[in-house]
């Protein structure tokens, strides 16, 4: 980061001198001031429960303009790369890389990335560990946490060369270790990668063929997977990334941090929202039923939430939420669900919700996890694993996100500190004194 030649000035209404603090300007977006000197100044800290005004880090990866409803991965708008900049490893390669590949790059990532999609054939047993009941998010969490486990030739995260194989390892085999969760929890044998087929593809051939049947790919289907996966590939500093930016702060090898991210992930406010905008379609059950379940929304006594609408930095339209909705569209068209009854609801309860004062109001507009669940319940993809898609997607942002904060000269190990309420010093009493 330069030198920064905008000064902020502090001042403090108990007296204490004025303390100068730096102005950083990024190329786009809300200027920083640099906070650093203010704890060694002053001895006070800020306090910021949920980083709300709080940036940690410096990224050149992507960007959200939440008051425009506009998301950026290396300066090109999603809406472009969904609809023209081809399939999702293109987006993997612009996300690692800083630049869409020419012709010849691109081929040279997808053959690497397909001559990795095979893992060690002693994770067979690790999966066998696990309940058949288990939660795919929890085997996701193990089996990837321990790649580490069998790829020691690439846990140097001061070489370059070390953490490109790490991330070129789990872009290709995330794909196959979700297809194992899936295919161990319904008790059919494991597939194999496929080379001749592509990412999305030979993901969907692990998941839905059997050794009896061979799985016919449809390419309608495979294009929708490819956005749902560029759609979710990296979406800045949210929880899961900035959990793996912690825990690489510590030198934590790649592996552990992208298990620490899926562990974030897991949680019902942050991956777990597409299941949830589905479960909420499923229980209005019928379109007769939305008036009275906009009532009870409405109502704060209810406890009952209007799941897929609003986004904590999105203040306008989710722009990934628009071409969800057309990739539904195509999708449910291709296999003839067009009648599909979730699909009916949740167009009318889109439509009654951005009509309506009470919501307009509140900029609640439809997310891209209000139409994401839909299109994978339509592929086939069971509930339990839309989180690990969601995963398999964001696994390239994380990564991207840790190489870059190993390469930066200004990163520290995160040491968040606090605002103690607790006991000051006491003394331990005597038993016969408590």
């Amino acid at each position: 980061m330069t030198n920064s030649e905008t000064k902020a000035t502090l001042s403090f209404s108990d007296g204490s001198p004025s303390l100068e603090m730096p102005i950083y300007k990024g190329s786009i977006g809300p200027d920083v001031i640099d906070i650093r000197k203010l704890y060694g100044s002053t001895g006070m800290f800020t306090y910021d429960p949920g980083f709300m005004s709080t940036a940690a880090c410096n990224s050149s990866i992507t960007y959200i303009d939440g008051d425009k409803g506009e998301l950026l991965y290396r300066g090109y708008p999603i809406e472009q790369l969904a609809v023209n900049g081809g399939d999702f490893l293109e987006t993997c390669y612009l996300l690692l890389n800083g630049e869409l590949p020419n012709a010849a790059e691109k081929a040279n990532f997808v053959s690497t990335v397909t001559r990795h999609t095979m893992v060690h054939e002693q994770m067979q047993f690790f999966f066998r560990g696990f309940r058949r009941d288990a939660h795919p998010m929890s085997v996701l969490v193990g089996t990837v946490g321990a790649l580490a486990s069998f790829y020691h030739d690439s846990l140097d995260i001061n070489d370059e060369r070390h953490r490109e194989v790490s991330a070129i390892r789990l872009i290709a085999k995330m794909p196959t270790l979700v297809a194992m969760a899936y295919k161990y929890s319904i008790g059919q044998p494991f597939v194999y990668p496929r080379n001749d087929l592509s990412y999305s593809a030979n993901f969907m051939h692990m998941m839905f063929s059997t050794p009896c049947e061979e799985y016919k790919v449809n390419e309608v289907l495979v294009r929708a997977l490819d956005r749902i996966l560029i759609l979710h590939a990296d979406h800045e500093q949210n929880a899961s990334t900035s959990t793996v930016r912690l825990a690489g702060s510590s030198g934590a090898n790649p592996f552990a941090c992208i298990a620490a991210g899926i562990a974030c992930l897991w949680g019902p406010a942050h991956g777990g929202a597409n299941e949830a905008a589905l479960s909420m379609l499923e229980e209005i059950g019928s379109v007769d039923n939305i008036p009275e379940f906009i009532a009870q929304v409405k109502d704060k006594n209810s406890g009952v939430k209007l799941m897929g609408f609003g986004h904590r930095v999105y203040k306008n339209y989710d722009p990934r939420a628009k071409l969800m909705r057309e990739t539904c569209y195509e999708v449910l068209n291709e296999l003839g669900l067009q009648d599909d009854p979730l699909f009916k609801l949740a167009m009318e309860l889109e439509r009654i919700a951005l009509e309506d004062e009470y919501f307009v109001s509140r900029k609640l507009y439809p997310n891209v996890d209000f139409y994401s669940g839909i299109v994978q319940r339509a592929l086939g993809i069971p509930t339990a694993l839309f989180t690990g898609i969601f995963a398999l997607a964001r696994t390239v942002g994380w990564i991207s996100q840790w190489k870059e904060m190993i390469s930066d000269p200004e990163q520290k190990i995160g040491r968040p500190r606090q605002l103690f309420v607790g006991s000051p010093r006491r003394d331990v009493p005597a038993m016969d004194k408590r």
